[in-house]
């Protein structure tokens, strides 16, 4: 079994000053626990480490073999100690940050510039997936999700940011050849671009300004799990897509869409970060944080 290190810890003072009295001395560490650790740690090994008399003090032989161990031993936790510290005093080191693709392609791609340029210091590893993250078991400082609701982890801090809802989009050339839409039914009989790649027959469910429902039977020309793809294949006059505002807005400044049935709308989910408790957080990890409230948060 390993020794308690502060077994170790304690040999190692004892040699270093040259005797148990100098160590107390040197430490303010009583004589007292300095012999008891040193006495545990010849226990543990089964070795004589240091001959010891009222009036002599010597290492043995495997004492000083040890004591060389030992050093390496109290210059790493050193080593860490000062890593920590050097992090400790400004934003700096490597932020591990996952997130889906929508999100990496236009919110992080608008903010992340500033920030670097802020924090120059700082590295943002991105992982960028759809794939829901074990923030925990896969060393995730922070998530950036867009859910229908919250985690309930009580071991997972949340920052939400804002609702995000869902319009009908087309471009206008696409409108003018298949004609505009005046209620929702008439999705039925338009080309559709759908996230939804599970199956063919599908339904899209709408809800008005007084959040009535109605459900739409729709049969896709493009199904897959893209929103980008699927905005710029609308744009291209391939059909009409149900897609978040954060995705369309970029495209309808430009004039590549225009909102269809603008009463009409679907929820998306909730955006917000997920990250673990702030105790022991690293400064890089909360500026970020930090930064994300100020930039993400719907004012």
């Amino acid at each position: 079994m390993l020794s308690d290190l502060d077994d170790f810890y304690c040999f190692a003072l004892v040699v270093e000053h040259g005797g148990f009295s100098a160590a107390e001395r040197a430490t303010d560490i009583p004589k007292s626990k300095l012999s008891r650790r040193v006495y545990n740690l010849e226990e543990s090994l089964g070795v004589r480490l240091i001959q010891r008399s009222s009036r002599h003090f010597a290492v043995t032989d495997i004492g000083m073999n040890i004591y060389r161990h030992a050093q390496v031993m109290m210059n790493a936790a050193q080593s860490a100690h000062d890593l920590v510290d050097h992090l400790s005093e400004q934003p700096r080191g490597v932020i591990k940050v996952s997130l889906p693709v929508s999100l990496a392609q236009h919110e992080m791609s608008k903010i992340l510039p500033d920030f670097l340029k802020t924090y120059p210091e700082i590295k943002v590893q991105l992982f960028v997936t759809n794939r829901r993250i074990d923030i925990i078991n896969e060393g995730i400082d922070i998530a950036l999700r867009v859910r229908a609701s919250l985690d309930d982890d009580p071991s997972l801090i949340i920052r939400k940011f804002e609702n995000i809802e869902q319009h009908i989009f087309a471009s206008q050339a696409y409108l003018n050849e298949f004609g505009m839409l005046k209620k929702p039914e008439e999705l039925s009989e338009h080309r559709i671009l759908s996230m939804v790649d599970e199956h063919l027959d599908q339904q899209m469910i709408l809800h008005d300004e007084q959040n009535q429902q109605k459900k739409i039977k729709i049969n896709p020309v493009v199904m897959g799990s893209d929103l980008i793809m699927l905005a710029k294949l609308a744009s291209q006059n391939c059909g009409i897509a149900l897609l978040p505002d954060t995705v369309a807005n970029d495209y309808l400044l430009t004039g590549e869409l225009v909102r269809v049935l603008p009463e009409w709308k679907a929820p998306h989910g909730i955006f917000h970060a997920v990250y673990p408790s702030r105790r022991g957080q690293l400064p890089a990890v909360r500026v970020f944080i930090d930064y994300l409230v100020e930039h993400l948060t719907k004012r």
